[in-house]
């Protein structure tokens, strides 16, 4: 069970906090103005596209560059097809990667490759078959890295991963909240110059904005009752989260969420995009995770006995496509079963800002679970 108390004392989060989570959700605003300036000092803003992209490939490893290609795609998917390119190999390791172009791929087409890592041969070798079928290559990786020196100057061009001032190249990690941005940054001031969307200087600096005051609001100072993200950790504690999101960039905000949970919390949680998630989840709402699946459970003795898991939706509502919303009905559908609800809607402001929002809450809600979970009382 989630200690409460810990939610409301700083240092001991801190002392908690071994990994630097905290420190990498507070300076996601920071991380993307110098991602920024990383990308204009390779020389993105200088560009002189003929024309947009036929489609755009998307290759990368690991959860920052999956939240990556899923915000690209959201984002750009209207003004070019967007598909991301899944690794295959016997594991997880970096030299057992690799990728492959689809059959159609060639001069017309762009290949965004984003990593944090940089030793995997396989994007070294993808962006070479890419240079050879004349797609244009663009790469954000780790600054000296392996994928950087192959890419750079011969196969296309490579903007330096931003990274922290106290973070080194071992430090890295992959679901860390400041890597979104790191990667996403630079890749969206190409898409700009290319035109399949609005990510100008201007609009990247209200995001940056908004980062920052997001992470002021969810802070490990503030008290969680005006703590949005402490506030949904502690609504999260031994449930398990059935994540229902509303609007194209709500979507890959709460797949980025489920899989935060799971690498960084070890939580078990479902993403699914409304009106289909009602359907889809339906069942689990009525089942044994419902809220009032036992209806002896009040009078249990939880002494010796692990509590379980109830579903507790979380409802991630971006701007509704055609005014039409399907959140009363998700209402509806979760207190008819007992099912608290749990909902989250961003300040008005660009796209870019919603979203931006929606991901340092989730983020920070992510990490004080993560803090929860290896935090050992005195």
């Amino acid at each position: 069970m989630l200690d409460e108390s810990l939610l409301d004392d700083p240092e001991a989060l801190a002392r908690a906090d071994r990994r630097g989570l905290l420190r990498g959700a507070a300076e996601a605003g920071a991380r993307l103005r110098t991602a920024a300036r990383h990308a204009a000092e390779a020389g993105i803003a200088e560009l002189t596209p003929e024309g947009r992209p036929r489609a755009v490939l998307l290759a990368g490893s690991g959860t920052a560059a999956t939240g990556v290609a899923d915000l690209i795609g959201a984002l750009a998917g209207a003004s070019a097809p967007v598909t991301r390119l899944h690794p295959t190999g016997v594991a997880p390791a970096a030299g057992a990667l690799r990728w492959a172009l689809p059959g159609w791929a060639g001069s017309v087409d762009l290949l965004l490759v984003a990593t944090t890592d940089g030793s995997e041969p396989g994007l070294a070798l993808l962006a070479e078959q890419a240079y050879r079928r004349g797609c244009s290559v663009v790469a954000v990786a780790p600054e000296r890295s392996p994928l950087s020196e192959a890419v750079d100057g011969t196969h296309g061009l490579v903007v330096p991963m931003a990274t922290a001032p106290h973070e080194t190249y071992e430090e890295i990690q992959t679901a860390s909240p400041g890597e979104l941005w790191a990667l996403f940054t630079p890749l969206l001031v190409l898409l700009d110059r290319v035109g399949l969307l609005e990510a100008h200087p201007e609009t990247l600096a209200k995001v940056a904005d908004r980062l920052d005051h997001t992470a002021e609001r969810c802070g490990p100072a503030i008290a969680t009752y005006s703590n949005p993200a402490k506030t949904l950790a502690a609504e999260l504690a031994d449930s398990l989260p059935l994540i229902w999101t509303e609007g194209a960039g709500a979507a890959p905000a709460g797949r980025r969420f489920a899989a935060v949970l799971a690498e960084l919390a070890g939580r078990p949680a479902l993403a699914a995009e409304l009106p289909e998630a009602l359907p889809a989840h339906g069942v689990l709402l009525a089942g044994d995770f419902a809220g009032g699946a036992d209806p002896e459970d009040f009078f249990r003795d939880r002494v010796e006995e692990q509590q379980a898991l109830r579903a507790r939706v979380v409802l991630l509502r971006d701007h509704p496509v055609g005014g039409l919303s399907a959140a009363p009905a998700a209402r509806e559908l979760a207190l008819s079963h007992d099912t608290a609800i749990s909902e989250l809607e961003p300040e008005e402001g660009t796209d870019l800002e919603s979203i931006a929002e929606l991901l340092a809450v989730t983020d920070f809600a992510a990490v004080y679970l993560a803090l929860a979970a290896s935090h050992t009382p005195k």
